[in-house]
């Protein structure tokens, strides 16, 4: 047995092959991109990616959880969490124009992650736990942050000061209006105002 990860055993069976994972996640972004999520099949994913049903599920329990994988691979590449010592209204207005950045070459993709999680339960959990809470992590403890530093008043509530900030990027992204850097800096400013 070789020491690549990819030929390693986790327990029985066959070892793991890293590239038929990577295979499938690129199968489920182009193919949500193209046609939705909710037309996107399991047959047509393993088809796309060239394997077996078996192999994937041997790695994911669902659809919902392969596209998941998939996206949080591809967008944590864009998810910033701005230093500790940079200004909040700096720090929040270069977070929300990197999601914009994302939102702009995904956006269509995102819209039908989001239609597919008013319908289907399970996804919309997975939805939550994999793509929104993180980013509502990382905007409170900015927040939190900013509020310590006095750059926001102490009565200021944080849960609703992360809500209106989500919810102003996600209104404009799913009524398909545009966000750009002016956006963040207004939202950010907003924000901030004493």
């Amino acid at each position: 047995m070789t020491t690549n990860d990819s030929s390693k055993r986790n327990g029985p069976g066959r070892p793991r092959d890293a590239e038929a994972a990577d295979a499938l996640k690129a199968a489920a972004i182009r193919l949500v991109r193209d046609r939705g999520y909710s037309r996107v099949t399991i047959g047509a994913l393993t088809d796309a990616a060239g394997v077996s049903r078996q192999t994937l599920y041997n790695r994911w329990p669902s659809k919902a959880e392969l596209v998941m994988d998939a996206f949080y691979d591809a967008a944590s590449v864009n998810v910033p969490n701005p230093g500790p010592d940079v200004p909040g209204e700096t720090a929040l207005t270069q977070f929300l124009s990197e999601i914009f950045e994302h939102l702009k070459r995904d956006g269509d993709c995102l819209r039908s992650l989001v239609a597919a999680a008013q319908d289907d339960t399970d996804f919309r959990d997975v939805f939550w736990q994999r793509f929104v809470a993180p980013r509502s992590t990382i905007v409170k403890d900015l927040l939190r942050r900013s509020q310590t530093r006095g750059e926001l008043a102490p009565d200021r509530d944080i849960d609703i000061l992360s809500n209106m900030i989500h919810g102003a990027f996600w209104y404009r992204s799913l009524n398909g209006q545009p966000l750009g850097v002016r956006e963040a800096q207004l939202i950010a400013r907003d924000v901030f105002r004493q």
